[in-house]
């Protein structure tokens, strides 16, 4: 294993490490059974800095821990958190490796912003009434006035505090040595893009099932 090698599992252990302790330290109800936990905004940082491929690979290793150790929704929880985290993280810093900038920085966030709120939108009113086992109807009432801010506020909250912190934790990661730029960013994009086609084929599939009442 060379030097490169082992500098991205050591990136990708110190960012599952980090995400997974600031979950463990805070984890609010907000609102039914919607809580705040601050690890997409480590997930996140992780993205913008190395790339949209180690936030998706951080988002499943937190979430699968997070499942394991302090969650009791399962596997279907451990899905929607993925969902969530990659959503936010993996769009953010798809947008900014285009083109490092102030600006482009601030779109990817508020992209993120909106892409994480519909996502989770249209997957709690996909996954909500089999976690529950309540009507899809009753979902929906739920949408508007309670998933729809929830998601708005949170990802607001993390893009604010993730624009705060990046320049800070690019310095310090660059005076250890971690922050090189990647040699391999053109292969992450494929890769997420492809990562994207496949969520996207699923939800498409699940949405039909939903609408001809089969789940």
């Amino acid at each position: 294993m060379n030097n490169n090698s082992i500098k991205k599992l050591t990136t990708i252990a110190m960012l599952s490490a980090f995400a997974y302790v600031s979950t463990l330290l805070i984890r609010i109800p907000v609102v039914l059974f919607l809580k705040y936990d601050p690890k997409d905004i480590v997930i996140t940082l992780g993205g913008l800095i190395y790339g949209p491929l180690t936030a998706f690979i951080v988002s499943i290793i937190v979430s699968f821990v997070e499942m394991v150790t302090i969650s009791d929704t399962g596997v279907i929880g451990m899905i929607m958190n993925i969902l969530s985290s990659c959503a936010f993280a993996c769009s953010a810093s798809l947008i900014y490796r285009h083109n490092k900038t102030i600006g482009n920085a601030i779109k990817g966030l508020i992209c993120g912003c909106l892409i994480v709120t519909a996502v989770m939108i249209l997957w709690n009113y996909l996954i909500t009434p089999i976690y529950m086992n309540i009507p899809r109807a009753e979902v929906v009432k739920l949408l508007v006035p309670y998933l729809l801010p929830y998601n708005l506020l949170k990802s607001a909250l993390n893009a604010v505090i993730i624009f705060l912190l990046y320049k800070p934790v690019v310095r310090s990661l660059r005076n250890i040595g971690f922050a090189q730029q990647s040699e391999h960013q053109q292969k992450q994009n494929k890769s997420i893009y492809g990562i994207i086609g496949i969520v996207l084929l699923v939800t498409i599939i699940l949405l039909m099932l939903a609408l001809k009442g089969v789940i």
